[in-house]
């Protein structure tokens, strides 16, 4: 008999709609109810974002009863969704690591939000990040609606939900498994302050702590060769590229380095390209130098 997931009627938020559709993902065949009725949520096989309690062990995942339903180490309180995937995350991903790296990701800052917690600092007057949140309040319609179109739109997100979940643990497979082969190139490195890397690789979290790494150089996508400057928090590079190659490319820029194949520098001085991996090197060593 397919078990049945119970949250909230009326308006839907990110929140309930990520806690039915990592549900959904993981016990399969399921009826989900929307309604606030007491005699419902407890007959309810699964409750996520009402009935006032939380308690795992009854598959029951609300948080806005009094005191909530705890926090992070880091402040940020949990809500229905982060509730879900802490439980269910691991079974549904494989790993921990895998877990905690979209809890970081994705499930934080749904979280975060929901309770009404801010995570980022504006510093442009009515202009503030667009995110999974608004995209998915795109979809709320007027309060006239009734209860039979706001659930045919709420399982349509659930739907959407669940494909970017399926997405984003995917992803964070292969960001684990590509960070482990940046250890292993950083440890074989005999200058660590240029890493030359055989693919392109998430190598932003592990140099992140690694602060004697200044360039990376790795193979694009278009056959070409990038280079890289590491940068810290705030977009701050360690070790900027000159200044004389902004916004330069082809023959301005292989005149100004003395590299043959120079393509292109951005003028933010961050990254450059060569047409060869003699070529990104070549430049690396000469902004390491300059």
């Amino acid at each position: 008999m397919a078990k049945t997931i119970l949250t909230h009627s009326g308006s839907f938020q990110a929140d309930d709609i990520f806690a039915v559709a990592i549900l959904m993902l993981t016990i399969g065949e399921s009826k989900v109810v929307r309604t606030r009725d007491a005699d419902q949520i407890a007959l309810a096989d699964y409750v996520v974002d009402v009935g006032m309690t939380h308690d795992p062990a009854t598959h029951r995942f609300d948080h806005h009863q009094p005191g909530g339903a705890g926090e992070r180490p880091n402040g940020i309180p949990y809500a229905s969704c982060g509730l879900v995937w802490k439980e269910f995350g691991e079974k549904l991903s494989g790993s921990q690591e895998v877990t905690d790296l979209i809890d970081i990701n994705l499930m934080q800052p749904l979280d975060a939000h929901d309770n009404g917690v801010s995570i980022a600092d504006y510093r442009f007057k009515n202009v503030r990040t667009y995110s999974i949140v608004d995209f998915l309040y795109s979809f709320l319609p007027s309060l006239h609606e009734s209860e039979e179109e706001l659930y045919r739109i709420f399982m349509q997100l659930v739907g959407v939900a669940r494909e970017l979940l399926l997405r984003e643990i995917a992803k964070a497979k292969n960001i684990i498994a590509g960070e482990a082969k940046v250890r292993e190139v950083y440890e074989a490195s005999p200058d660590k302050r240029i890493v030359i890397l055989p693919e392109e690789l998430p190598w932003g979290r592990v140099f992140a702590e690694k602060p004697e790494v200044l360039f990376v150089v790795y193979p694009r996508n278009d056959s070409r060769w990038g280079l890289r400057v590491v940068q810290d928090t705030g977009f701050v590079s360690r070790r900027p590229l000159p200044l004389s190659w902004a916004g330069k490319k082809d023959k301005e820029l292989q005149q100004i380095t003395g590299v043959p194949d120079a393509v292109f520098c951005h003028r933010a001085l961050f990254t450059a390209v060569a047409q060869s991996k003699e070529g990104a090197i070549a430049l690396a060593e000469i902004a390491l130098n300059a």
